[in-house]
């Protein structure tokens, strides 16, 4: 079916997520190291990339790279890293061809030298496209970041620059990673897992979310496509009721 033509492109989200699960998964099934489906995974975020660019989506964050991953074989980090170093090498050109600004998010200066060197010069690289922006989540994790703002926020108000009073929310969302940047409206996951597994669990508050049962590797942009059809056949309430919405 061709799910771009049934888009309402006058209702689009302005911002989405995606949390690209089941690359070891997809490995195992067809025999390969798990390594195997991480590079496999590459065509998939091109994919999204250029179909979210095309249609006139103006962000999408990619969880890339969590603070639980750490955790994982050290060959698989290992190369994961070796990996990151070497798509973003060979991704600037798409994203400049594409117009797409490239971000992110995390715990950045944790990261491999190599790794923030090579992140550092593709955002630089990128920073005057304006079509999209993309976001890679690294080194991130809910958690960690509202605990960091928190932080923030707490050292001005002991620094007498605030009162606590005086806080709310968009005071308070302006000490996250994600400032000045719209809160997503879809996330999408794949590998058929029902959960948000630390990611933007402050921004995700009234977000929608689709749980896909492929695994990331076999993502495409009809599937991008129809994920977004769904979301703009869903009634969002904020709160509300339905009449009040009418």
């Amino acid at each position: 079916m061709d799910w771009k033509s049934k888009i309402d492109m006058t209702r689009l989200p302005k911002h989405v997520a995606v949390i690209m699960d089941g690359n070891g998964r997809w490995a195992k099934e067809h025999g390969r190291p798990r390594v195997f489906g991480h590079r496999s995974g590459v065509k998939a975020v091109r994919e999204t990339a250029e179909a979210a660019a095309e249609i006139g989506i103006e962000y999408v964050t990619l969880y890339a790279f969590s603070t639980e991953n750490w955790n994982r074989p050290k060959y698989e980090v290992d190369a994961l890293m070796t990996l990151l170093v070497s798509t973003l090498r060979k991704e600037i050109r798409t994203l400049n061809d594409n117009n797409i600004k490239l971000g992110a998010i995390g715990n950045l200066t944790e990261l491999p030298k190599k790794c923030y060197k090579e992140l550092i010069e593709a955002i630089d690289k990128t920073k005057h496209n304006t079509r999209m922006t993309m976001l890679l989540a690294l080194n991130y994790s809910g958690r960690w970041e509202i605990t960091n703002a928190v932080k923030k926020v707490a050292s001005e108000v002991k620094a007498g620059n605030i009162d606590i009073n005086d806080i709310d929310d968009d005071y308070f969302a302006k000490h996250l990673n994600t400032k000045n940047i719209p809160d997503p409206e879809l996330l999408i996951r794949t590998s058929g897992e029902s959960r948000v597994s630390n990611f933007l669990l402050w921004q995700l508050a009234y977000t929608e979310f689709a749980f896909l049962p492929i695994y990331w590797p076999d993502f495409r942009r009809e599937h991008f496509y129809k994920s977004l059809v769904d979301f703009q056949n869903r009634e969002r309430r904020f709160g509300k009721t339905s009449e009040q919405i009418t």
